[in-house]
């Protein structure tokens, strides 16, 4: 290798490394009657069509918490009480590495007065998770939420 192939070597190195930062993201394991919030990313936004816990990025001096109820309230109009931090998930996607962290939630209704950043929403069983197509950072949650049942 020649000093110019491991000078773009190293550029490449570092743009991809730019290009692919690690993001902050919330995942509300919202539950309401023994039942828990799943929702579809809308048709023509990344992982479209995959099943995902709400959640959003975190902002800027925000905590993890405060930002999960701003974005449960700025996508579905969703007032949530959050009780726990449950498990954080690590997941290099080709635009960046997301790290989810999922906390237990609780809501006063099962109805959402909004649906803004999705295709649809549905309130199933824990144990019927499976049964969706979900994100892959949302997978390892999955698992570890069907280990408590």
């Amino acid at each position: 290798m020649t000093a110019k192939d491991e000078k773009t070597s190293s550029a490449e190195i570092i743009n991809d490394a730019i290009l692919k930062s690690k993001r902050d993201v919330t995942a509300g394991l919202i539950m309401c009657d023994g039942l828990i919030l799943i929702a579809q990313r809308k048709h023509g936004k990344s992982l479209e069509y995959k099943w995902e816990f709400p959640g959003g990025k975190l902002e800027k001096d925000e905590t993890l918490e405060e930002c999960l109820k701003r974005e449960m309230m700025e996508e579905m109009g969703l007032e949530i009480a959050i009780s726990k931090h449950f498990v954080d998930s690590s997941y290099d996607y080709d635009f960046g590495t997301i790290v989810l962290h999922s906390f237990w939630a609780t809501c006063k209704s099962k109805d959402i007065p909004m649906v803004l950043e999705h295709e649809q929403y549905k309130w199933i069983k824990p144990s019927d998770l499976p049964k969706y197509d979900f994100a892959p950072a949302d997978k390892p949650i999955i698992e570890a939420i069907l280990g408590l049942l």
